[in-house]
């Protein structure tokens, strides 16, 4: 008998690190990388669906939930098909849409779904509130159309060929169902397993209690992360970087003395397209910034890169769904530093950049185009 709750700690206690030792994904790739995803076509969406789901950690985590004390095939497949339909409903919509929401929030919310679940099952509505819990079946298909918020977000981070975008869509929402089967099974076979034993009752009070707390722990790095990566606190930061570093521009051995220079740039971000634009800083020199857009908010990551690095590392100074920023930054390191937009819109947007401060540029820049003039369809990247 000694063993057991040994082992559904080691259990619970495994579960709960694969929760939360999770990479949050970027949108880090090379254009190598983008450009092999376009080239592998409706199969690759496909597959990056099903990899995305099987590790997913929140989602995983609401379809346990959900299963945990379902033993009839016929609830079981009522149950998932209810969650299966919500999600796959947001996620075609907003993808094909380009609807955005903040992944942080959304992602908070995700987790405290996974809260909701556990919390119903262990009948805590009656137990600790006096009150008869929501219908559950309105409730799962609920929760499903947040998940699918989360599971666009991830999507459109992806290149998405315009000329093929709801079979991209549909194949990775394929690939999403794929992966949710699969571990579906997974989860019902070492259910089924441990319904049979005595200590079902306390795995399941050990299990859901977990996941509350973890759903829980979840929630509160979401909202660090939005605190933190939110438009105020990568202000404050950028503003403390300068005041510090002010004058100490020259300081750096690694790079030649910049001059100050001013630029006006003019970047087209193609429709269901991204851009990149960089420039090479000295660390500690100190760059101002502004953009805005001709209208559209635009996905942004304003980063940098260390010179020399092959690891593909890069710091993100501000990362938000806008249509302008402005602030200035006091480079943490020498290596290029700029802006990745994403555009979800049918159409392309215009992006004027203002920059200045001591810095070369990596491109030539493009003539500020009056606001009369027609963008073209395609731009190259620059």
């Amino acid at each position: 008998m000694f063993f057991k709750p040994k082992l559904m700690a080691l259990v619970i206690g495994v579960f709960i690190a694969g929760l939360l030792s999770q990479v949050a994904y970027a949108h880090g790739m090379s254009e190598a990388d983008k450009q092999a995803i376009v080239d592998g076509g409706n199969l690759l969406y496909m597959w990056i669906g099903a990899t995305h789901m099987l590790s997913g950690y929140d989602h995983l985590a609401f379809v346990f939930g959900i299963i945990f004390f379902l033993s009839k095939f016929r609830d079981i497949v009522k149950y998932v098909s209810a969650f299966t339909i919500g999600h796959s409903i947001t996620l075609i919509y907003a993808t094909f849409n380009g609807v955005q929401l903040n992944y942080f929030l959304i992602d908070a919310v995700i987790a405290l779904s996974v809260c909701y679940i556990a919390f119903a099952n262990i009948d805590g509505f009656r137990k600790y509130l006096n009150i008869n819990p929501p219908n559950m079946m309105l409730m799962i298909v609920g929760l499903g159309l947040i998940h699918g918020f989360g599971l666009s977000t991830r999507l459109q981070e992806l290149p998405l060929n315009p000329d093929s975008l709801l079979l991209n869509i549909i194949s990775f929402n394929v690939g999403i169902e794929l992966g949710q089967i699969t571990a579906l099974a997974l989860m019902l076979l070492l259910i089924a397993a441990w319904r049979k034993r005595h200590s079902f009752k306390a795995f399941s009070l050990i299990a859901n209690y977990s996941l509350i707390m973890a759903g829980g722990l979840l929630f509160l790095m979401q909202m660090h992360d939005f605190s933190h990566d939110g438009e105020k606190g990568n202000v404050a930061v950028a503003a403390e970087l300068t005041q510090s570093n002010e004058g100490n521009v020259a300081g750096s051995s690694a790079m030649p003395q910049q001059a100050s220079s001013n630029d006006s740039i003019t970047v087209i971000v193609p429709a269901r397209g991204d851009i990149e634009y960089k420039i090479i800083v000295a660390k500690d020199a100190v760059l101002q910034y502004a953009w805005k857009t001709d209208g559209d908010e635009l996905f942004y990551d304003f980063h940098g890169e260390p010179k020399g690095d092959t690891t593909g590392y890069f710091k993100s100074y501000e990362k938000d769904t806008k249509s302008s920023s402005n602030g200035s930054l006091s480079a943490p390191f020498t290596g290029t530093h700029g802006w990745y937009w994403k555009n979800n819109t049918q159409s392309p947007v215009r992006v004027l950049l203002e920059i200045k401060g001591s810095y070369l540029l990596k491109q030539k820049p493009a003539p500020v185009l009056p606001e009369e003039t027609q963008i073209p369809t395609n731009h190259d990247s620059l």
